[in-house]
């Protein structure tokens, strides 16, 4: 198995809590209830696992990977893709702080919760797209077979050492709950 792999695979796992996400906020924003309870455990779920897990392999292992063997940090599609975590990382926040005042009975920021929900999941589709279909087959093409093989075993080695060696497990779990919890 190669890393990309890996990294799609687990973008798999992330469709499925942005299927959840997009139909929980439009639940929300019809008006009809939906358990904050569902927004806290996405927003865990993307620092940790999408972000936290995933995104730390692509910037911390498969991106200097290709940086070392031609492609720019600066231009192209490696800066495209940090930027786009960026903003991925900004949206949730907003989320997380608009999910507060809601919390706290500031009804007015349902909305500012619905659209930064929704701007996170079209904003991750895209990016997830692009990835999938862009940036990881260039990766398998510039990364030499026996650097690929480096870059694999660097990837357990943040599962084991980083992030934990339950952590996929944990967050596949999460990911059903969060989906059969908005559908309830």
């Amino acid at each position: 198995m190669k890393a990309t792999e890996i990294l799609m695979e687990e973008h798999r796992v992330i469709e499925r809590v942005l299927t959840a996400l997009e139909r929980a906020a439009t639940r929300l924003s019809n008006g009809q209830e939906v358990y904050l309870r569902f927004f806290t455990g996405t927003t865990v779920f993307i620092k940790n696992f999408a972000d936290g897990c995933h995104h730390q392999k692509e910037e911390g292992i498969l991106f200097p990977a290709m940086i070392e063997n031609g492609l720019s940090k600066d231009t192209g599609p490696i800066a495209v893709m940090l930027a786009e975590h960026e903003e991925g990382r900004r949206l949730t926040q907003k989320m997380r702080q608009a999910l507060e005042r809601l919390q706290a009975t500031d009804h007015a920021s349902r909305s500012e919760l619905v659209q930064n929900a929704l701007s996170y999941v079209k904003l991750l589709r895209q990016h997830i797209y692009k990835e999938d279909n862009i940036l990881f087959p260039m990766a398998d093409k510039v990364i030499p077979i026996d650097q690929q093989q480096q870059i694999l075993d660097a990837f357990m080695l943040v599962e084991r050492d980083e992030t934990g060696e339950s952590v996929h497990e944990k967050y596949l779990g999460l990911a059903e709950r969060l989906e059969q919890e908005c559908l309830r």
